[in-house]
């Protein structure tokens, strides 16, 4: 994806990424999508994401693309003189990620009332797994382990049945995104006051966040939701369904004007005359009966025969795709969904497009995730202004971490 014409929405930016594995890396990912200069420092042997996913020529290739478009630097967090570094590139930065657990930072001397000290104006954006106060702050809290306890993954799977978990790490992306929204508060509010703060991000609230419709139905009328697989409660036609050739196909009809779409591509106009279906609340008590007889007639079709049934009507459908069929899909492709982009150790590589699309400052994809401490001698040198001689001892004593030399 080409670099558009102009600044970017986030230039001038400059964050200090301590984050390691998703939910951090993620929030500093779309800042560094949108045009902030990110700093990801991480361990001497890398961050644990580099061990994660499946891997090509020896790379993650799941690295490559949650660290992209962002400089590494490796530095000992664990070490007083790593620590003082650290300090001395808070002084150059606008925002501060990290996704320590609760206490961490503070034992390290970096933790907002630190860096506070050597930045007043500071952002530090803190995810955790169950936020920086609170009976369980403590607590070691991973994405799944959160989502557990947030309600959310009770949800999800099929009535009766174990819940089951979506196969990548959806409690952390969603709390990335909330980490990234709440960065961009945080710095509004700094712009126009002078004042830093920081923000409080912890796993479980993201995901229990989503259970808004559940949560004031349990408070008023003591309803417990419970999972529905494929369909949604309160909500006819809204389900999965089987074509003849074994196509799996959501059709969403549960509004009237939907449902009447979806009827007549049936042609079974009548439908919309019977007492059982013809009004939304009365689609919900019947939702077995209707979806029942939604299902005989997908059942007799092929998805190509469905497809021009519902093209024609406009009716509200669609495929469950999987990653092969999202690759071959021309609606992604004309929006540019798969950039490629090249890389020295690997070649070229399909990575997600930045969202959102803005129009004038839209984000892109400058490079993808380099190797371990490519960027620490750059980053050292010209931020921490730390002299060559200094740079040198400080990787004889384990440290820091350079690569490149020059």
């Amino acid at each position: 994806m080409n670099k558009p014409h102009g600044p970017d929405a986030l230039d001038g930016v400059r964050v200090l990424e301590l984050g390691t594995t998703i939910a951090g890396p993620f929030c500093a990912r779309l800042l560094a999508d949108f045009g902030a200069e990110v700093i990801k420092v991480e361990a001497l042997d890398g961050d644990p994401l580099r061990l994660a996913g499946r891997h090509f020529d020896g790379h993650s290739l799941y690295a490559k693309s949650l660290m992209r478009n962002k400089k590494l630097a490796a530095i000992d967090l664990r070490s007083p003189d790593g620590q003082d570094l650290v300090r001395r590139l808070v002084r150059k930065c606008d925002v501060v990620v990290e996704n320590f657990r609760p206490g961490t930072l503070e034992k390290w001397g970096l933790g907002y009332s630190d860096l506070k000290k050597v930045k007043p104006d500071i952002v530090m954006v803190r995810i955790s797994g169950y936020g920086q106060d609170g009976p369980y702050s403590a607590r070691p809290g991973y994405g799944v382990i959160s989502e557990a306890m947030s309600g959310l993954r009770y949800l999800n799977g099929e009535p009766g049945r174990p819940p089951v978990r979506v196969n990548l790490a959806l409690t952390d992306y969603i709390t990335g995104l909330y980490a990234a929204f709440g960065t961009m508060l945080a710095l509004r509010h700094r712009d126009r006051t002078g004042k830093g703060q920081y923000v409080d991000t912890a796993l479980y609230e993201c995901a229990f966040s989503f259970l808004e419709s559940h949560i004031v139905s349990y408070d008023k009328l003591a309803v417990v939701a419970q999972p529905t697989g494929p369909a949604l409660a309160n909500s006819a036609v809204n389900n999965l369904f089987l074509t003849s050739d074994g196509i799996h196909v959501h059709i969403q009809g549960s509004q009237t004007n939907g449902f009447r779409r979806l009827v007549v591509a049936m042609g079974q106009e009548n439908l919309l005359d019977d007492t059982r279906f013809n009004t939304r609340r009365e689609r919900v008590k019947h939702a077995r009966e209707i979806d029942a007889i939604v299902q005989e007639w997908v059942g007799t079709r092929t998805y190509a025969e469905l497809q021009r049934s519902f093209m024609a009507h406009d009716v509200t459908f669609a495929p469950i795709y999987n990653v092969a069929d999202i690759f071959s899909d021309p609606h992604y492709e004309a929006r540019g969904m798969l950039p490629r982009v090249e890389d020295p150790d690997i070649g070229d590589l399909a990575v997600p497009a930045p969202v959102p699309r803005l129009s004038d400052t839209p984000g892109h994809v400058r490079h993808l995730g380099h190797e371990i401490g490519c960027d620490t001698r750059s980053i050292l040198m010209d931020l921490a202004e730390i002299s060559s001689e200094k740079l040198a001892q400080l990787e004889s004593d384990s440290i820091v971490r350079c690569a490149n030399k020059t």
